[in-house]
């Protein structure tokens, strides 16, 4: 298990233990070492110390040559027994008496080195110089010492620190398993109220406080929140309670409402059929007697012209205008019924080779008048193309019309940005209109010029607002008398 999953009460006795441990891990090698060096200096202060008493008494040897004498003093070594090697060189350096007798030649150096004591290969090598008070040097003694003793005090030292640090730790577990409690036993205590409340969702449990440290401050500030949480979530039942009541209230009166709105949409399609109905039976029950009325007039014209005077003759015309009148009329009403009742089919339609083609065509019916026609290229959109082509050629048519009486007729057709929406305009520099009756522009059979200004049933506009509607846009017209006229609309 990753040391982070460990429960806590192991984290904590893991912790003391390795603190302890490291502390007496560090007393431990400072004991040792402390050992090692003191015993290392003892050793080398002995050895100084029998060098000095055994040259001290060599003296005599080494002066009159007596070589018995001096190896009867060097084999006083054995009460020594880590001495493991002894020589007496004379002044010359050459090697006077030795320790053990049997002791190979090539175990001692050929000649005296350096005075001093010190540690080398294993061995503690002393050379101390034989002389008289006052006198010149006489020669060198030179011991060789192992090491043991202080092997023997290092191996002791760190058994000591073994046993005492295995000792401590053991003290430390067993003092950790108790205190940990102390510090586990909160948090637990938490960790158990947090995990039923989290996994029985009963916020009205409390953890149990232990002290005043900072763990029972802890566990004041937990308890104080479940019961915020508590109260919050008695406060949302309540208030689920009250919503789903008025949910079921709303959902009951929506759906009276529903049934409302499906007997009026029932009512609505009904009567839309008959009026449907009702404006093909009128239109093919008008047209007849408007062509006979239109037809006679004209044998009348055409056949009795001799016979009826000057009044007759434009009384006759006003009846035939008037029946073409009304036949145009009766066009725009199927018109508009057939925008309101036709199927819609969106594709990508090319609005600017649309307006081209139906300025063309307005120009070759009137070739008199010359327009200045400006159309923007690459304005497309996506709609039904019949129906936008009805739209834009009542707008367009329009403002050809309402041109007619300026002496430099413009009209143009592009697009804008409004508000992040892409914008199509329509505008000319014709009659105009007075803003204060923009809202009868686009009502059926609403006209703001008389007839005999400009001719028009009235329907065009109502048929171009119910277009745009269709495709989910608006339409609006900004204008001035006498100043031209702007139509906006959006898909």
């Amino acid at each position: 298990m990753p040391l982070r999953d460990w429960p806590i009460k192991r984290k904590l006795t893991a912790m003391l233990l390795l603190i302890s441990g490291l502390v007496l891990l560090v007393t431990s090698a400072a004991f040792v070492t402390y050992q090692v060096v003191t015993f290392r200096q003892t050793t080398l202060k002995n050895l100084s110390t029998l060098g000095r008493v055994i040259a001290a008494n060599s003296t005599a040897s080494l002066a009159f040559a007596d070589e018995a004498d001096a190896t009867e003093i060097l084999s006083a070594l054995r009460a020594e027994p880590h001495v493991v090697a002894a020589g007496l060189y004379d002044r010359d350096g050459r090697l006077f008496a030795r320790y053990p007798l049997d002791l190979p030649g090539d175990a001692l150096p050929a000649a005296p080195e350096r005075d001093g004591y010190r540690f080398e290969l294993g061995h503690v090598i002393g050379l101390e110089p034989v002389a008289e008070m006052g006198n010149p040097r006489l020669g060198t003694l030179y011991l060789k010492s192992d090491t043991k003793a202080v092997s023997r005090a290092l191996w002791l030292s760190a058994a000591i620190g073994a046993v005492v640090t295995a000792v401590a730790l053991l003290a430390a577990y067993v003092l950790a398993g108790l205190l940990q409690g102390w510090i586990s036993q909160p948090i637990l205590a938490l960790a158990e109220t947090a995990r039923a409340v989290s996994t029985q969702q009963d916020y009205s449990a409390r953890a149990p406080k232990l002290g005043e440290d900072e763990l029972g401050a802890l566990t004041d500030a937990f308890n104080q929140m479940l019961g915020r949480i508590e109260a919050q979530q008695y406060e949302l039942q309540r208030y689920a309670t009250e919503l789903e009541q008025r949910v079921g209230e709303r959902t009951h009166e929506l759906e009276e409402r529903n049934e409302e709105l499906r007997r009026n949409a029932a009512k609505l399609l009904a009567a839309n059929a008959e009026l449907d109905a009702f404006a093909y039976s009128v239109s093919h029950d008008l047209r007849a007697p408007l062509r006979s009325i239109d037809g006679f007039s004209q044998v009348l014209l055409e056949d009795y012209r001799a016979q009826l005077d000057e009044a007759g003759q434009d009384s006759l015309r006003r009846v035939r205008a008037a029946s073409q009148r009304m036949g145009t009329l009766i066009d725009d009403l199927l018109k508009l019924a057939r925008v309101t009742r036709a199927e819609m089919r969106a594709e990508r339609v090319d609005l600017s080779g649309m307006a081209q083609d139906i300025v063309a065509e307005l120009q070759r019916t009137t070739p008199e008048r010359p327009v200045e026609c400006a159309i923007a290229p690459g304005l497309e959109a996506r709609g039904d193309s019949r129906l936008l082509r009805v739209a834009l050629e009542n707008l367009l048519r329009n403002s050809w019309k309402y041109t007619g009486k300026q002496s430099h007729p413009q009209v143009e057709f592009t697009t804008v940005e409004a508000n992040g929406d892409r914008v199509f305009v329509v505008r000319d520099n014709g009659a105009g209109f007075d803003m204060q009756y923009a809202d009868k522009l686009f009502g059926v059979f609403q006209r703001l010029h008389s007839a005999a200004e400009f001719e028009g049933t009235g329907v065009g506009l109502a048929t171009v607002r119910r277009i745009i509607s269709r495709h989910g846009g608006r339409i609006w017209a900004e204008g001035a008398v006498d100043r031209g006229a702007t139509f906006s609309f959006t898909l």
